[in-house]
């Protein structure tokens, strides 16, 4: 394993530090996987081409000017929001998309698919304790790097495969993101509204963050496996189906009562009311569940409405339930005068589960985050200091921020190249001669739109 104590003594170093990991990832699940294995000290290394745009990764498949990109951020493209919505002469390192998960990581630039990249990586693989990749099965065929090519040259290697449907079966080539996969399983569905067609949700990515954390997850429980045995073995996490458990109970109702759900917008199998409620100002909302009869008179004193109390459609449980739609509109009338956050601290203090719908914004000002100092400043030379997302979880004994800045692309590639994979620098020298090995993208392989 490798030595990356960063000069913590025993007793505050990180749970992974001395774990290298090489990393070949794309869009949000694999690269959430290394993010949290980074966060906790392991020390990983970014593969990646800069001969060729790596898609879905540094968002160099489409540059924009600074007007294209606050057009497009005004239509929520965040893959264009780049700081100051200017994006530089390199707009590859400033992508938020990237750098939100790119923390804690090194970045070295080496294409796998020439005779010379394949080489140094396999060098990594020498030195790396684990290997995470989420491409299509076959990219990884192309290239030469199955587990069965990779563990000859490492026996103690963990590799965590992440394809969208499975290493074999009838899809196993097909592409997906988090959003495809949650369409096939069902989860689009389901979380739809009762009177719109599913695209009315928008997009939504659950399965890539479910996947980063038991990505995650896997690997540690490899790592474990390996202390005891010895050896290292191949982690198949599909997408669906490390999502499709959080769907068990509508799976389970189906085989043992033969019901299909319906959608189930912001419905609950026995709550009512139970959904997001519109409040004064512009597109302000606060989402209210009433799970029993002390609740929902506490919820009736607060908005004034002891009328509702008295209502025989309303009088229990089930019966609000099987009357919630009038509820919800009943309820929306009296909500909508209120200031959200009044209303969620009266509610609250009145035992009622409620809680403001906040945008980044109000999450950023969030007393409670704030107090807790959950968001985190980061200075990336070039693009500047910038709150970002702070830890999933915290160790009572194991005290941890974030301080390592997301990678430009190649910034590490002498110190992965000559001090740790053993490269001349002749060797060095020739491989960037090559185009294989360089601090930026070529102009022509960058497909700006100004």
């Amino acid at each position: 394993m490798a030595d990356q104590a960063n000069g913590r003594d025993e007793q505050h170093r990180l749970p992974l530090e001395g774990v290298r990991v090489a990393d070949i990832t794309v869009v949000w699940a694999g690269p959430h996987v290394t993010q949290l294995l980074g966060e906790w000290g392991a020390d990983v290394v970014r593969v990646e081409p800069m001969n060729r745009i790596q898609p879905y990764s540094r968002g160099g498949e489409r540059v924009m000017s600074k007007a294209q990109a606050m057009r497009a951020a005004d239509q929520g493209v965040l893959q264009s929001a780049y700081p100051d919505f200017d994006p530089g002469e390199d707009p590859w390192n400033r992508s938020p998309s990237f750098n939100a998960h790119a923390r804690h990581k090194r970045s070295m630039t080496c294409d796998v698919m020439s005779p010379a990249g394949r080489e140094a990586f396999l060098r990594l693989i020498e030195q790396s304790d684990v290997f995470v990749e989420n491409n299509v099965p076959t990219t990884i065929e192309r290239a030469g790097l199955t587990w069965d090519v990779l563990s000859e040259v490492n026996p103690r290697l963990i590799m965590l495969r992440m394809p969208a449907y499975g290493l074999d079966g009838p899809y196993r080539g097909y592409r997906g993101f988090g959003t495809h996969v949650e369409g096939m399983i069902g989860h689009h569905y389901l979380r739809g509204y009762r009177d719109m067609t599913p695209e009315a949700t928008g997009d939504a990515f659950t399965a890539d963050a479910i996947a980063g954390v038991m990505g995650a997850l896997a690997v540690t429980m490899a790592l474990r496996h390996r202390e005891h045995s010895g050896r290292g073995q191949q982690i198949e996490m599909p997408l669906a189906e490390a999502f499709l458990p959080a769907l068990g109970e509508y799976i389970l109702d189906y085989t043992m009562n033969g019901r299909v759900a319906p959608p189930q917008g912001n419905g609950h199998a026995a709550h009512a009311p139970h959904g997001v409620y519109p409040t004064a100002g512009d597109d302000q909302w606060i989402a209210i569940d009433v799970a029993s009869d002390e609740e929902f008179e506490a919820l009736c004193r607060i908005l004034e409405a002891p009328e509702w109390t008295r209502d025989e459609r309303f009088a229990t449980g089930p019966q609000r339930w099987l009357h919630a739609d009038d509820l919800d509109a009943l309820l929306a009338e009296r909500t909508r005068p209120h200031d959200k956050m009044p209303l969620f601290h009266a509610l609250q203090d009145a035992g009622v589960t409620c809680g403001p719908v906040q945008d980044e914004l109000e999450a950023l000002a969030c007393p409670d985050l704030e107090a807790r100092e959950w968001f985190q400043p980061i200075t990336m030379e070039g693009v500047g200091t910038h709150p970002y997302p702070g830890l999933l979880f915290r160790m009572a004994n194991t005290p941890n921020r974030l301080h390592v800045p997301p990678p430009k692309l190649g910034e590490h590639n002498e110190q992965v190249y000559l001090d740790l994979l053993g490269y001349s620098h002749e060797e060095y020298q020739s491989l960037i001669e090559q185009g294989l090995v360089g601090t930026t993208y070529p102009p022509e392989v960058v497909p700006r739109t100004f």
